[in-house]
């Protein structure tokens, strides 16, 4: 079974750390709560319907996030990196320049503001179509919901992301910049 969990692990870590993230744990809780996807799927595995290994991490990720997001109300942010680690090893890269790194955190702070701002059911929908580049019909599956659920649940994610996003650009002076 060790071989099936490490399998799971390799085809699907990058996009539960993503899905952690975006859907709002802590940067500094996120590798945490990647690992403790994986400890749930490990003893559930014989749950866990051929095709559908995606649907049940989402499903496992989105609980945890849940649990670190009320944690997190409780507790002072600490922002680190938004990065998964196996997306910042890079050794050839070149380092940003210190304006370019307070540049993206400040960016990386303001999407967290707007797709933290969405309801739980909106977020996902919008996180996985639009971050994760899913189709509709796979978020269906993968939230188990009908498709028109997913459509109009999208179309209000978007109507409440680009208001947020209106909203923070008229706050920091920025209203006419395209």
């Amino acid at each position: 079974m060790g071989g099936v969990i490490r399998e799971l692990f390799e085809a699907h870590y990058d996009f539960v750390w993503r899905s952690a993230r975006r859907l709002g744990v802590p940067a500094e809780a996120v590798d945490d709560a990647a690992q403790e996807v994986f400890l749930i799927a490990s003893r559930k595995l014989p749950q866990i319907l051929p095709g559908k290994e995606r649907a049940f991490l989402f499903g496992v990720t989105a609980r945890i996030a849940s649990d670190a997001r009320r944690a997190g109300s409780r507790r002072p942010e600490v922002r680190e990196d938004d990065a998964p680690p196996s997306a910042i090893d890079h050794a050839e890269d070149p380092a940003p320049r210190p304006d370019e790194v307070a540049e993206r955190q400040r960016a990386r702070a303001q999407l967290d503001e707007v797709i933290g701002s969405l309801e739980p059911d909106l977020r996902s929908v919008f996180v996985l179509f639009e971050l994760e580049g899913m189709t509709m019909s796979e978020i269906a599956s993968v939230l188990e919901l009908p498709q028109g659920t997913v459509a109009s649940r999208l179309r209000r994610a978007r109507e409440l992301f680009q208001e947020k996003v209106r909203r923070i650009l008229t706050r920091d002076g920025l209203a006419g910049v395209p």
